[in-house]
């Protein structure tokens, strides 16, 4: 049914009065919305509301989530994001814009707690807080174990009942703590600083029995995830739930699936201790018996030196004789290859030498008075002089005939 505004429209009335009859027109017939669409332009200045606008492929509207209602989402906001939101329609009159007065919003297929995990992962993981070499090695047998966790729960009562058994000379310090409810994030970092105040724990455990996501939403808030991984005594986490992670998890030092499994790798049994010194026992006897073998050996060879030293300098003398000899052969070997390789060498030179072909016969023909080498009968006229080197003496002759 169309709305009607109560006034004559052909009666001029202020820009005011009009945004004023609009503005009640639209907060009575929008009073109570839901609107799907996704986030674009989010702002959110230091007083901590939302500003942004919600779009769909067609159309926008502006809309605000104020600090007081927004504080409250289990997710962060931000541009791009499908969501669902329920508010009222408003009207800002100094500007005439109408907005959505946000007062719920949700993400759209994912629910806000799911959402809110997985961007809280994202965060801490570029930080760098889950990488590996950020865990520290848990001692083996701690004396004093530090507990996080309620009071009243099944969790407490397991993980006693676990070093009870294997460990019962385990100092237990518990650091009470809501792990369920608004506060419990707060409690839990709190009682995590409050262990490392009191100094001289090996380790903490921190966790709760399991439940769902919404039971274990402390142990997915960034609060408790820099609390743990902020403590200087390594953390293992112990959240009740065999399948699914909690950021706790992934930051801490150590992951147990359960509060009973953590008690149980912090306590070894003591069938475990005896297997292991009976491990240790065995490892020593054999590296003792080993050593006293080679010692005997040794010893051994020694004690032949003093009943027949004659005996040593014999063998000593055959392996220096044999090394003489072996050196021999190699020198003469050496030796020989060098000779060859210098006559061939020679051999190589005297094929070269240029006044070898005078000893054929051959003469080699100067040009005086220059002594200019001739090689060509042209570069001569009749009557020229001519110094004429042979294998034993020279020559000066004069050009009587050139023939071609």
């Amino acid at each position: 049914m169309p709305m009607q505004l109560d006034f004559n429209l052909n009666t001029p009335i202020t820009v005011s009065e009009l945004t004023r009859r609009i503005k009640e027109t639209l907060e009575a017939g929008f009073a109570d919305v839901w609107v799907q669409g996704e986030i674009t332009g989010l702002r959110i200045p230091s007083s901590g509301h939302l500003y942004f606008s919600l779009k769909d492929k067609d159309a926008q509207i502006k809309a605000v989530f104020f600090r007081s209602g927004s504080r409250f989402l289990k997710f962060k906001p931000e541009d791009g994001l499908e969501v669902i939101l329920r508010g009222r329609i408003s009207l800002y009159e100094p500007r005439g814009e109408y907005q959505i007065i946000a007062e719920y919003m949700e993400p759209k297929g994912l629910g806000a707690l799911q959402l809110a995990f997985l961007q809280l992962r994202e965060k801490l993981e570029k930080e760098g807080l889950f990488a590996p070499e950020r865990k520290r090695a848990l001692p083996e047998y701690p004396k004093k174990v530090g507990v996080v966790t309620s009071p009243t729960g099944a969790a407490i009562r397991d993980i006693l009942k676990v070093l009870k058994r294997r460990a019962p000379g385990v100092h237990i310090i518990i650091a009470p703590a809501s792990v369920q409810g608004e506060a419990a994030p707060s409690e839990i970092a709190r009682a995590i600083a409050d262990l490392n105040e009191a100094g001289g724990l090996d380790v903490i455990i921190a966790g709760r029995g399991g439940g769902s996501m919404e039971d274990l939403a402390a142990f997915n808030s960034e609060t408790v995830a820099r609390a743990i991984r902020g403590s200087a005594i390594p953390v293992i986490s112990a959240v009740g739930h065999e399948v699914d992670f909690t950021i706790a998890d992934f930051v801490a030092d150590m992951r147990a699936p359960t509060p009973s499994a953590a008690a149980e790798i912090v306590a070894k049994s003591e069938e475990e201790v005896r297997d292991k010194v009976q491990d240790l026992r065995s490892r020593l006897i054999y590296f003792v018996s080993q050593l006293l073998r080679r010692t005997r050996n040794r010893l051994d060879s020694e004690m032949r030196v003093f009943v027949d030293p004659r005996r040593a300098i014999h063998e000593h003398l055959l392996r220096l004789d044999d090394k003489s000899g072996r050196l021999r052969m190699a020198m003469t070997y050496n030796l020989q290859g060098a000779r060859h390789r210098l006559e061939r060498c020679a051999a190589g030179l005297t094929a070269l030498e240029p006044l070898a072909p005078l000893t054929r016969g051959y003469a080699i023909a100067r040009k005086l008075p220059g002594l200019e080498v001739l090689t060509d009968a042209g570069k001569v006229a009749q009557g020229d002089m001519l110094r004429l080197r042979l294998k034993a003496g020279e020559l000066e002759c004069r050009v009587e005939k050139i023939l071609p």
